[in-house]
């Protein structure tokens, strides 16, 4: 891959000790954070072309981060590997960065023919992105490829299409926003229903619920809502 670096003019960061049996919240996310806050602050760096990635487990954990912090990162290269959005493995973040991800966040995925578990990972995650509002997404099929690192070529022809961002449509953007946001409002609805009626068990149940698909996009009605339960 480091030609291909080479003449792409990028930096590539990696860490060590960060492979799938180091914990992804006290060492996975925030190692990836630091190495790119720091080699921001080292070299000139263009802020638009910052990118996390990873193999496997480590695309897993990238997904993450690129929904978690697209005030950083720009975009991700998944090679084999991805999880579904919206839910309570890989919650939704707050509305402003949400909205933020669905408009300026490029994704990238690398995946082989002969990798089926992938294959059926990346469509549950396509259709979790399209669900979310998320269209500047890209996939590229490694023809005769089982679970292996891509190669330089492959990795060339996935760096080339993570440079080249579409722009989503806003008004498809919108509606899909809308859409969300009234599900949301009727599941809203009938934790508040159950609270009227008095069943607090049901109400935490369905907030419970909310909370796993919707996440920090919930949020601050779910803390409310949480609190009054609580209250009761």
């Amino acid at each position: 891959w480091i030609p291909v670096l080479d003449r792409n003019h990028v930096i590539l960061v990696t860490a060590a000790g960060s492979g799938n049996d180091a914990n992804v919240l006290d060492r996975r996310d925030p190692l990836a954070l630091l190495a790119a806050c720091n080699v921001m602050q080292r070299y000139h760096v263009d802020p638009v072309h910052v990118y996390v990635g990873g193999f496997s487990g480590g695309a897993r954990v990238a997904l993450r981060l690129a929904l978690a912090y697209p005030d950083l990162f720009r975009g991700a290269l998944l090679d084999a590997g991805s999880d579904p959005i919206g839910t309570a493995q890989v919650p939704l973040p707050p509305g402003d960065l949400l909205h933020r991800f669905q408009q300026s966040s490029r994704i990238v995925f690398l995946t082989g023919s002969g990798d089926l578990i992938r294959q059926t990972q990346l469509a549950h995650t396509n259709a979790s992105l399209a669900r979310w509002c998320v269209f500047d997404t890209d996939s590229i099929t490694l023809l005769h490829t089982n679970h292996v690192l891509a190669d330089a070529a492959a990795f060339a022809q996935a760096l080339a299409a993570l440079f080249k961002p579409h722009v989503p449509d806003a008004t498809k953007i919108a509606a899909c926003r809308a859409r969300n946001a009234a599900a949301l409002d009727r599941d809203f609805g009938k934790v508040e229903a159950f609270m009227r009626d008095g069943h607090m068990d049901q109400a935490m149940q369905a907030l419970t619920a909310i909370d796993a698909r919707y996440g920090g996009l919930a949020a601050p009605r779910s803390i409310r809502l949480l609190r009054d339960i609580n209250a009761q």
